[in-house]
Order: C-alpha cells, then sequence, then structure tokens
C-alpha cells in the first residue's frame, strides 16, 4: 500500500478539497490509506474554544460557531445539495462537542485539549471522504481511534505498537481507498488522546509501519524539504534527497517539515517518505530514505521561537556535578519541558527548553530552592546544520547572542 499525508492547507477551503480530488487523479490511488489533518487553522480554532471553556468566558459559544460557520462554508461550496447527508453528519460532530463540554466534570486541561481538538480531524475526513465518493472516488471512512491505541499521556501519547498493529492488519482493506484521521489514537479506556503537536505525519508512519507500506508521501504547500524556512530565511534551496539519519537530525532540531517521530518507524523498515507539492504533484520534491547525507550538500538553517534560556549556578560554588544534574533532568521532565540546549561548565548549568505546557513558574520556582536562577523569556534558538564560515556570519549579524554551541557539523545559537 501506498500512504499519503494531506496536512491542514491542503484541505484549507472548498478549492483544497477539490485540489486533493486532483492530486489523486493526477498520481493515482489504488490501495493507498489517507491521513488527513483538520481543516486549516481549525486545531488553532478548537484550542481558543478550550481556553473560553476553562476561562468561563461569555465567548465560549461565539467560538465554537466560528468553527460551524467556516466549516458550513465548505459544505455548501462543496454540496449544492443541502440535503445531503454529509450536513446532517458535520451537524452530529458539533452537537457532540457541545455536549461534551456540557456533561464534563474533569479538570484536566490535557485530558480536555484531546476530547475536544480531535473534533477537527473526525469533521474534515468525514467531509473529504464524502466529497470524493460524490465524485465517483469510492472510499471507507476509518475512525483513526479504533486503530491506534496509546497509554492516558494526553497530548503526546505513547502508541501501544502491538495491539494498534493488531488493529490495523485486521481492519484495513489493502485493497481499497481508505481516509482516516491524523493525530489522534485512543487509551484503554476508549477515550480520545494526541500524539503531539503536528502528529499527522507520525499517523502516517504508523499505519506505513504496520502495513508494510511501498511508501509515504507528504503532500505539503511547498515543493519539498526546504533547507529554511522561507517564512524566516531568504533564498531557501530544495533538498532533494536526505537520508534517514539526516533527516531525523534536522527533526530532532526543530525542522518543520517532518515531525520527529516520523522518521524512526520508517526507517526500521526502511519504507521511503516523499515530500511533495500538493500544487505541483509530479514534481520529484524531496525523497528521504537509506543513504548518505543530503543533497545538495548546503547549510540548513532552523529556527524555534518563543524559546526559554535558564542559567542556574551553584549557591555555595560548589561543582555541578552528577547528582545535580540527575536532579535537574527529573525536574525538567516532572515539568514537561522539552529540552533543545545543554550547555555546562564547572558551577553553571544553562538550558534552552520549550515551555508548550505552560509549566514554567512551577520549574523556576523549584529551581530556586537550590540554585541561583536567570532566565530569559522568547528567545529564539536557531541551529545550523552543516555550518559554513558565511552562514555562521550572516546568522549573527544584529542579533545579541546568549549562547553559542558548537559541534563538528552543528552550531546552535541561543539569541534575543
Amino acid at each position: 500500500m501506498k500512504i499519503f499525508k494531506f496536512g491542514g492547507a491542503s484541505v484549507k477551503d472548498a478549492q483544497g478539497v477539490k485540489n486533493v480530488v486532483n492530486v489523486l487523479q493526477t498520481v493515482g490511488y489504488e490501495d493507498t490509506l489517507i491521513v488527513i489533518s483538520a481543516m486549516g487553522k481549525t486545531t488553532n480554532a478548537l484550542e481558543v474554544v478550550i481556553k473560553n471553556y476553562f476561562d468561563k468566558s461569555n465567548e465560549l459559544q461565539a467560538s465554537i460557531q466560528e468553527i460551524v460557520k467556516y466549516h458550513n462554508e465548505i459544505l455548501l461550496e462543496l454540496f449544492p445539495n443541502e440535503n445531503h447527508p454529509i450536513f446532517k453528519k458535520v451537524t452530529s460532530f458539533f452537537e457532540e462537542l457541545k455536549g461534551f463540554l456540557g456533561r464534563n466534570k474533569s479538570p484536566d486541561y490535557n485530558y480536555v485539549y484531546d476530547q475536544l481538538v480531535s473534533f477537527g480531524e473526525l469533521i474534515s475526513t468525514t467531509i473529504v471522504s464524502a466529497y470524493l465518493n460524490t465524485v465517483s472516488i469510492e472510499n471507507m471512512w476509518l475512525d483513526v481511534r479504533e486503530m491506534i491505541k496509546t497509554d492516558a499521556n494526553y497530548r503526546d501519547a505513547k502508541v501501544n505498537w502491538e495491539q494498534t498493529q493488531q488493529n490495523i492488519k485486521q481492519n484495513v482493506q489493502k485493497t481499497k481507498l481508505h481516509i482516516t484521521q491524523g493525530f489522534l489514537g485512543s487509551d484503554p479506556n476508549n477515550f480520545t488522546t494526541t500524539l503531539g503537536r503536528e502528529g499527522s505525519d507520525y499517523t502516517a508512519a504508523i499505519f506505513a509501519y504496520c502495513l508494510n507500506a511501498e511508501s509515504v508521501t507528504i503532500w505539503k504547500d511547498v515543493p519539498g524539504v526546504l533547507n529554511a524556512d522561507p517564512r524566516y530565511f531568504e533564498n531557501a534551496q530544495l533538498l532533494h534527497n536526505i537520508s534517514y539519519r539526516e533527516a531525523i537530525e534536522l527533526a530532532f532540531y526543530g525542522a518543520s517539515v517532518i515531525h520527529p517521530k516520523t522518521l524512526q518507524p520508517l526507517q526500521r523498515k526502511e519504507i521511503p517518505l516523499y515530500v511533495k507539492s500538493f500544487i505541483n504533484p509530479t514534481d520529484n520534491g524531496t525523497a528521504v530514505a537509506k543513504g548518505t547525507g543530503i543533497e545538495p550538500n548546503i547549510p540548513c538553517f532552523i529556527v524555534k521561537k518563543n524559546q526559554v534560556l535558564i542559567s542556574l549556578s551553584s549557591l555555595d560554588f560548589s561543582f555541578i556535578v552528577e547528582n545535580n544534574i540527575s536532579e535537574i533532568f527529573k525536574l525538567l521532565h516532572d515539568c514537561k519541558m522539552k529540552v533543545d540546549v545543554i550547555q555546562n561548565s564547572a558551577i553553571s548549568f544553562s538550558v534552552c527548553v520549550d515551555n508548550k505546557f505552560n509549566n514554567l513558574e512551577k520549574l523556576l520556582s523549584a529551581l530556586r530552592s537550590k540554585f541561583k536562577v536567570t532566565h530569559y523569556e522568547n528567545v529564539s534558538l536557531y541551529t545550523i546544520r552543516h555550518f559554513t564560515g558565511l552562514a555562521i556570519e550572516t546568522l549573527k549579524k544584529d542579533k545579541e547572542i546568549l549562547l553559542e554551541q558548537r559541534a563538528e557539523k552543528t552550531i546552535q545559537l541561543v539569541v534575543k
């Protein structure tokens, strides 16, 4: 089988959904499973709903209605006959969402988050599946929550591979076209979980691994994997070929095109990954497969915004050694901080982290009881793979460097 993944940008409006049909008709869709994200910025909009719910905001209903209106506009353009059953299906999802908000008693933000954001993918796949059927592309809609089983670590759930593989093998008919949701799974009690933000690529890799797929293709609004994000860097260039190892390095440092967890299952079975343009589907794009390095061999620039740099020093000028470092890492783990850079000397320790779970104050409070602490919020972390002197010089220009770390092929700079 082939696995295709279409992200939110590819189905952000009715024209996008029609273009998915164009891509499928151009490249073929026999023996294919398609993973689809929420439409456009729906996940962001659902996060606003969740915030309003917890804040007991009088804007809650309005924020839900915005999402209803957005999807209704897409529906009306795709299905001129308002008696089409898709309208009732989508309405029932929104009724289910409101029903959950009305009866939920759990104060656990992460649990509520996963139950609510999942509606984005459930609705988008239902719409795309129905539209494909109307243009004679017959397909089966799969509820991914019945396929991918996870633990109950909401918002960053870990896959139960054995059970997931069994479910997928039993329920996916290899000769049919299937449509399913990215990003989602379910825990042992059948509550919805999510695999981490941007986890739809990972979903595609999970299915590929379990089905021994021929390939995975991620369809994007860019020509493939670029050596830099064109939103932040000028003259970004297309990388034609990347080895698994190099792609894992780039993903680890924060390259946004490929999700960090996506590559491991593909590498284990040597399943090639293609990143292609849904605007020009016949272009080659980027191939990620077994091989050496990258082609062309040029510097790759990665930036992560809104990071936090924390610098610790001992209160009594004693060394920061193994037992201190182990304690620091336990606190970072307990506060769910993603560590991006570490630097330490005899009496100091610096770490650049991603505060995605908003636990910074809790962490700082714990650290201050044992160390002298300084921290900088809203810093940017720049990484250059395969750096050159010119690349470093260009990046440093007009920036205040707070921390610099250099290895054989990689340099990282934390800047204000």
